[in-house]
């Protein structure tokens, strides 16, 4: 019989595991079975595109980071390149909501940390006495720490407080829905540990960096960000029409035990449509959050209740179209953040029709805001009507928007982003190691893990993707398998 490879998850994390093991099956002439349970209704995860009334609304993620190969080789891979669409050049700045007011973020910046001078000392966002307390980055001495440490314990000793809670924090815990203080160092950013140990400062490592940076060219015509022009659920749509003839594609199924048999095989069953069905599998891909893996891995491997350790938060956004006649406010940028302690509702906010023309109709300008992140999450507990009037009420206090949108589209992620805390990494390690001694044919994968970005996630699918098919083609296919799940009750 095949072997048989089933697949927990039908996000991108997932549907590129499925995708890799075809293109090895393919490229080998190997005979090999795929199975996907998605517990939803539908593929995709967070990547869910809205296409109505002319507009291309991105419920979830907007983009993917170019610089990473990840992304673009599987676009690539699906044929699909002449569909990637740059961010707007002409709208590459951010601002920053300061004491009530948008303020410029200052230009040669690595993540918030200065890069130049002179745009860093003259700007408003800092008092005399922040400013000065960043440059002390320039003379204080190399820590000698060992190990982890919080990302915002990390950049306060370098730069003081006020240069984290004005810049650099709402730019980084944007990332993660999540509070500098509590994000893990070394899961996030260790590209600035990097910093603090060849440069011993992380203002000169990053003029440094940015001073041995090859020089920009337009000639690719590409930007430091992409998405696809039809939407990033375009992805999910050709992962999907690639698949069928390769993998059964389950919705609206919900894993419900996993269990190793004698024979190093496993068993895997599923409730759908109110019958349990039993599927056996040579290897199983776990592309599901931390605390379903968890749940799902507890009975076979205690180690795996410290992935309950990955905390999530929940979010929404809320889309919102105007008549561009209607608006006075100059949306001359990608949009802004906003510092925790301006206390606002709205943690960030994309000018869409700015940063992606493509996106809207030309006589109509997009805007889509960020509501909630972890310790903030108070304004998630209103209906989706009365989270659209503060959306409304802070954009008028911020952007003097007094119009009434032409329609609102709320979207909620309930427990949707993983924190990176302190230790994540050696959490991680510790439960892939007992996995491989005592569960070798289960893996896992996805945005708790490695990486929370759509080009990570579809790096650690396609890794994923690739061990099965090394587990499961290197060896003689164990007996007993059933090319039909058994009804169980």
């Amino acid at each position: 019989m095949k072997p048989h490879v089933v697949i927990i998850g039908g996000g991108v994390t997932g549907l590129t595991a499925a995708f890799t093991l075809k293109q090895l099956a393919s490229q080998e002439n190997v005979a090999l079975r795929c199975t996907v349970f998605e517990a939803s209704s539908r593929l995709g995860g967070k990547i869910l595109t809205h296409r109505e009334r002319g507009f291309v609304m991105e419920g979830g993620p907007d983009s993917l980071l170019a610089r990473k190969p990840e992304g673009t080789q599987l676009i690539r891979d699906l044929g699909i390149e002449s569909e990637v669409v740059g961010s707007n050049t002409q709208s590459l700045k951010t601002y920053i909501l300061h004491h009530g007011r948008l303020e410029t973020m200052p230009p040669g910046t690595n993540m918030g940390i200065p890069a130049q001078i002179a745009p860093f000392a003259s700007t408003k966002l800092l008092s005399p006495s922040g400013k000065a307390r960043a440059l002390m980055d320039l003379v204080l001495p190399k820590s000698t720490l060992e190990g982890d440490e919080s990302l915002g314990h990390f950049l306060r000793r370098r730069l003081g407080d006020e240069l984290v809670n004005n810049i650099v924090e709402p730019l980084l815990a944007g990332i993660y829905a999540g509070s500098v203080d509590e994000l893990s160092l070394q899961a996030t950013f260790p590209q600035f540990q990097t910093l603090e140990s060849k440069y011993r400062s992380l203002i000169l490592g990053s003029i440094a960096q940015r001073k041995n940076a090859p020089a920009r060219t337009n000639t690719s015509g590409r930007s430091a960000f992409i998405t696809l022009r039809g939407g990033l659920e375009t992805l999910i749509e050709r992962l999907y029409d690639n698949l069928q003839d390769f993998a059964e594609l389950q919705t609206d199924t919900r894993v419900v035990a996993l269990r190793k048999n004698s024979d190093g095989t496993y068993t895997v069953e599923v409730e759908n449509q109110g019958e349990t069905h039993a599927y056996p599998a040579d290897a199983v891909i776990l592309a599901t959050p931390a605390f379903v893996t968890a749940q799902l891995l507890d009975p076979s491997l205690p180690e795996a209740g410290k992935l309950r350790q990955i905390h999530y938060v929940s979010t929404a956004t809320v889309m919102l179209a105007y008549p561009k006649s209607r608006i006075d406010a100059n949306l001359d940028a990608s949009g802004f953040v906003i510092p925790r302690h301006e206390n606002r509702a709205i943690t960030a906010c994309t000018w869409v029709s700015s940063k992606w023309p493509h996106t809207s109709p030309e006589d109509y300008v997009l805007i889509r805001c960020y509501v909630g992140r972890s310790g903030q999450t108070e304004a998630l507990s209103l209906s989706d009507g009365d989270m659209a009037s503060m959306v409304q009420g802070e954009l008028k206090d911020i952007l003097g928007i007094d119009a009434q949108p032409w329609f609102v589209k709320v979207t909620r992620w309930n427990d949707a982003m993983p924190q990176y805390g302190l230790n994540h990494i050696k959490v991680v390690k510790e439960v892939e190691s007992a996995l491989r001694q005592k569960l070798p044919g289960v893996l896992i994968a996805g945005a708790a893990y490695h990486g929370v970005g759509i080009p990570d996630c579809i790096a650690q699918g396609r890794l994923a993707g690739e061990k099965a098919y090394e587990l499961t083609t290197t060896a003689a296919a164990p007996s007993g398998k059933a090319s039909a799940p058994m009804v169980t009750s």
